[in-house]
């Protein structure tokens, strides 16, 4: 997986950044956002690493990967795919929540007990999807325009039955019916 990581100057006696996870929206790559928005100045000021990984899997050949700019190549929908077909290439959820920042702290000083997680569009989606997911593990999570219902939504219908094989398995990744689930459960 390919990733773009921004890690401000740390002078002798600092402790390390906290560390922001831009999750990026459909079609992205780790350029979009590092390129366009305009991240650079603020992060520094502030002394904020920044972490821009992909949207899914590249150079990956399965059939009809490619075939619709909202599923496959661009478009992983941060879940950890349960059908055969795609189960060992798209497994963006825990490579967000597990392997990229053990990655990131094996190679990079940064402290990721000061983590935090922000997405747009399909990003935003996997942003709260992961703070909901991980009470905790975020110091904050913000979301821009995100795909908050993606079970009621025709991008997120067609990323459940593909990645998942039917959309009730994507009530696990869908930010409204978590916040049910854990709605219910605080007023039990």
């Amino acid at each position: 997986m390919t990733f773009s990581i921004y890690v401000p100057c740390t002078e002798r006696g600092q402790s390390p950044p906290p560390v922001l996870y831009y999750l990026s929206g459909l079609t992205c790559t780790d350029e979009n956002a590092r390129t366009k928005s305009n991240f650079l100045n603020k992060a520094s000021e502030y002394r904020i690493a920044v972490v821009f990984p992909d949207t899914s899997p590249r150079d990956v050949y399965i059939e009809g990967v490619g075939n619709d700019w909202f599923f496959g190549l661009g478009a992983g929908f941060y879940v950890d795919a349960t059908e055969e077909k795609y189960k060992n290439h798209f497994n963006m959820y825990t490579y967000v929540n597990d392997e990229l920042p053990d990655l990131v702290n094996s190679f990079f000083t940064v402290d990721q007990t000061r983590k935090s997680i922000f997405g747009h569009s399909m990003g935003g989606h996997g942003a709260l999807v992961s703070a909901l997911r991980n009470p905790g593990a975020f110091r904050s999570v913000s979301a821009f325009s995100p795909v908050s219902n993606p079970t009621k939504s025709d991008w997120g219908v067609n990323a459940f039955k593909g990645y998942l094989g039917n959309v009730e398995n994507g009530v696990e990744y869908d930010t409204v019916e978590l916040l049910r689930k854990n709605s219910e459960s605080l007023n039990k």
